[in-house]
């Protein structure tokens, strides 16, 4: 008998509206996350993707409902103590005008680690994301979006969270890269229980990393699947169709 895994996170019936002018962007969200689970969430622009990806470390706030980390309700979770270990790699990857090593090293500095712990973290991750020691001195107008991307993947997986979330991360990379940091993903989460919810619009890359899948749609879950379960050609048509009749392809 399969030993059920602990949840880590659960989102209630969770909804968000505009506070000035009452848009919905969020509605009757609800799911699980369990501990070393890799889970996607994928949907159109505009779907309302990184916003549901923000609320969960209280970037956003959500307007009703609830979301419990391991057991207790995120509004009792002090903000900074939360951010250690529920860590969002946005979408736009910035290295606040540090070099490399420096931004990679800046979040444990923060949190005033031994040096022993410092290195020994640093070189982990610079070794594992195959990050070559030529870029540690660059600051981020040396190195290329993709390149950047990297590194603030590394910045946040040196903080050991408990769970990552990642907003399109690999958009930059090409497929044979993007593939291995997904790989890379798909191991730590099985050595570490370290859960993962990943936004991306590569399916291929979903198709390989996802164990569970949620599709969005106008805010809310349409659909909740297994990738073995998916036709993922008739998923990237519906996308493309939903944003060909929108105005702007801005997510919210």
């Amino acid at each position: 008998m399969t030993q059920e895994k602990t949840v880590i996170l659960s989102v209630e019936q969770v909804g968000l509206q505009t506070r000035q002018t009452g848009v919905v962007l969020l509605e009757d969200i609800s799911f699980q996350l369990h501990q070393g689970e890799c889970l996607a969430i994928i949907g159109a622009s505009g779907a309302g993707k990184s916003t549901l990806l923000r609320s969960l470390n209280r970037l956003e706030e959500v307007t009703s409902g609830d979301i419990r980390f391991d057991g207790a309700s995120l509004q009792s979770i002090p903000v900074n103590q939360l951010r250690q270990k529920i860590v969002l790699v946005p979408q736009e990857p910035k290295l606040l005008g540090m070099t490399v090593l420096d931004a990679i090293r800046y979040p444990l500095q923060l949190q005033q680690l031994p040096k022993s712990e410092i290195r020994q973290r640093l070189e982990t991750w610079i070794h594992r994301l195959k990050i070559p020691e030529e870029w540690l001195d660059r600051n981020e107008w040396q190195i290329s979006l993709g390149q950047r991307q990297l590194v603030c993947l590394a910045r946040a997986l040196v903080m050991q969270p408990q769970i990552l979330l990642l907003d399109e991360p690999t958009s930059a990379l090409d497929k044979g890269k993007a593939h291995f940091v997904s790989d890379v993903l798909i191991q730590l989460a099985e050595e570490s229980s370290t859960s993962i919810i990943m936004i991306n619009h590569q399916l291929d890359i979903i198709e390989n990393f996802a164990q569970r899948t949620i599709y969005l749609k106008q805010g809310k879950i349409i659909r909740v699947f297994l990738p073995s379960e998916a036709d993922w050609g008739v998923i990237h048509q519906e996308f493309l169709e939903i944003e060909s009749q929108n105005t702007t392809n801005d997510d919210f």
